[in-house]
């Protein structure tokens, strides 16, 4: 018995790591047996009795450790299958980690087999550290990322979702967790779904390692109930073990478009009336002149629109304008222009129209305006009488910019005030 126990404290004493043997006495509690220096290091350097042994393992193990390695030491004699347990010492300079690996070792003890546990620890402590580091570091980038007020969504090489945050749930109407692992590609528009991952995978083999998505082009997201938003993308990439990992920050510009919209509107339509203005109607015929080889316009004009004014008062003024414009519209064909050029004056542009049908369609308006033939509640609640001169123009062969056709309509427009008012005339 002395033999075999010098044998095993020689042995654990020529060990590195932490060693302890820990078998049962005669009262069945659990004893160290044999165990070197680190050992003792290891849960604090607490001794019993010098280095007399067997001594017993509740002895120098903290109670808060205690119960843990017990139940493992325990559970390896029972089975007699290894064990493994990780656990924490609070030591003087801090705490440690270590890693306790159990093994049964059997003996013969007065001819029968005596069975003990090798209680074998390697500190860990960098390791847990280092992972402790890494948890805190992922924390806090999942806090960053689920704070964001953009979308921030991470895809794999084969275009896989690994990465969802919440601003890309609230912008794109799915969870988080039905996300992952399925394609982008349910977020990308049907029509432009080809042209998407042409773009992914040509970046992914440029030497950029971050760009603006289509900086010259709006793109669109598409919404779960199938609509589009629109949305501004930059992506980077990173190599993630040889494979490349794509992260875009998705900015919904839903309000930025609307107010360019807005803004493109109000440059090219009246205030008052929702007629395209001066501007747009300069731009549109200039494009007409360009595709058709007819073309007519006419330019309108109240007939002593100051009267109506001084009469009525200038919000009836408004209101003459404003009938003006809704029944004009009406009246001329769908793919006819009708704007308004300031003031009381309009002008209509009619493609595909010849002197004969641009002069019928400005009679029958002017007709309409003399014979108030249009249903309307007036506020001076009666019907405010008006009339309106026209005069109309067709493009010639020498015509190359809608200036000169304009200007014979306008040329004309004077003839039919000229001549008494309320009537057409040609140019």
């Amino acid at each position: 018995m002395r033999d075999w126990a010098e044998a095993l404290q020689q042995f654990v004493d020529g060990i590195t790591s932490s060693v302890a043997v820990v078998g049962r006495d005669a009262d069945n509690e659990l004893v160290v047996t044999a165990c070197n220096e680190h050992f003792f290091e290891m849960i604090g350097g607490r001794r019993v009795g010098g280095r007399m042994f067997p001594f017993h393992l509740d002895a120098v193990v903290p109670s808060y450790a205690r119960h843990e390695l017990r139940s493992k030491i325990l559970e390896c004699l029972a089975s007699g299958a290894p064990q493994e347990i990780e656990q924490a010492y609070d030591l003087r300079d801090g705490s440690h980690w270590w890693r306790l690996s159990l093994k049964p070792l059997h003996h013969l003890e007065a001819g029968r087999d005596s069975t003990q546990i090798l209680i074998t620890g390697l500190d860990i402590t960098p390791k847990m550290l280092l992972t402790h580091e890494l948890e805190v570091s992922t924390s806090r980038f999942r806090s960053v990322v689920d704070a964001a007020y953009d979308a921030i969504i991470t895809i794999d090489q084969s275009h896989r979702i690994t990465l969802f945050n919440r601003a890309a749930e609230r912008l794109f109407g799915y969870d988080q967790a039905e996300m992952i692992g399925r394609s982008l590609e349910i977020l990308v528009p049907d029509g432009h779904r080809a042209a998407h991952q042409g773009y992914v995978d040509r970046f992914a083999h440029s030497p950029v390692r971050s760009r603006q998505m289509d900086e010259r082009n709006l793109i669109y997201g598409q919404h779960r109930d199938g609509s589009k938003v629109p949305v501004e993308i930059a992506i980077s990439k990173i190599s993630v073990n040889g494979l490349v990992e794509f992260t875009a920050v998705i900015r919904d510009i839903t309000d930025r478009v609307h107010l360019m919209e807005l803004l493109q509107r109000t440059a090219a339509t009246d205030e008052l009336t929702g007629l395209p203005n001066r501007r747009e109607f300069t731009d549109v015929a200039g494009q007409l002149m360009r595709a058709q080889k007819d073309l007519s316009l006419f330019i309108l004009d109240v007939d002593h629109f100051k009267r109506v004014n001084d009469t009525y008062g200038h919000d009836v003024g408004d209101e003459v304008l404003k009938v003006l414009s809704r029944v004009s519209v009406e009246t001329v064909r769908h793919k006819d222009m009708f704007a308004r050029l300031g003031g009381e004056e309009f002008v209509a542009v009619l493609p595909d129209a010849d002197a004969a049908q641009a002069e019928a369609l400005a009679e029958r308006l002017r007709g309409i305006f003399e014979r108030q033939a249009f249903e309307h509640a007036w506020k001076a609640g009666q019907p405010v009488p008006f009339t309106v001169s026209i005069g109309v123009a067709t493009r010639t062969a020498a015509d190359q910019e809608i200036g000169s056709v304009l200007k014979r309509a306008d040329q004309a427009l004077y003839r039919a005030k000229e001549a008494g008012r309320n009537r057409v005339a040609c140019g």
